[in-house]
């Protein structure tokens, strides 16, 4: 087992997205089989029976594959069902809801700008710091993403609010543990299907430490 409970194989596991050629770890990837009907199925969660089909977890990415990588890497005809796209985003936002729900449950989560200003003032080991990408971005820059958290701000207020039982939510924060590296992974890709790649300069990626 690997440090924070993670399986090592499974970390370091690297496969070849089928659009760009790069071999990465399986992680910044989106698996994708064929179904008994020849169709495209994403595999978010990695279970799905069948010689799996790489593509990096970025929106410019997947929708390249649609335009015959999907059969080349099949080595046969396959059909891409419309918005597939969009329903891996939208596997990936309810997944990383999911698991940000988890983590709240667990006790390793708060919300709210004060409580989590105090997480951030008051020394907590803060693994991920959440802010809705709809809430005010005055709002926003008034917290900061502590040295060695991660910060994201691809899920919108209603999401947040899902993730923490409440209609809405601008502000969360994770603190360490498994289910903090896994929310992680989760919203990496989310990331990358909303932003983009490029996504490590946006807003709160990259605050300094106050």
């Amino acid at each position: 087992m690997a440090r924070g409970g993670h399986n090592k194989d499974r970390g370091d596991a690297e496969r070849k997205c089928i659009v760009t050629g790069e071999v990465q770890p399986k992680a910044g990837l989106i698996r994708f089989v064929v179904g008994p009907d020849n169709q495209v199925v994403p595999d978010v969660l990695g279970k799905l029976p069948g010689r799996g089909m790489y593509v990096t977890a970025d929106r410019k990415a997947l929708e390249e594959a649609k335009k015959g990588q999907f059969s080349r890497a099949a080595k046969q005809a396959v059909t891409v069902p419309d918005g597939l796209v969009d329903e891996v985003e939208r596997q990936l936002a309810r997944r990383t809801v999911d698991l940000i729900a988890l983590t709240r449950k667990s006790g390793r989560a708060v919300c709210g700008f004060e409580k989590v200003k105090g997480w951030l003032a008051g020394g907590e080991r803060v693994r991920v710091l959440v802010q809705a990408s709809d809430g005010s971005e005055r709002g926003k820059t008034k917290l900061w993403t502590p040295e060695g958290a991660r910060y994201f701000g691809c899920l919108t207020a209603a999401e947040l609010g899902l993730a923490f039982g409440r209609q809405t939510v601008i502000h969360g924060a994770l603190a360490t543990g498994r289910l903090s590296d896994r929310v992680v992974e989760e919203a990496t890709k989310l990331r990358g299907l909303r932003e983009g790649n490029d996504s490590d300069t946006a807003v709160g990626k990259d605050k300094e430490a106050k």
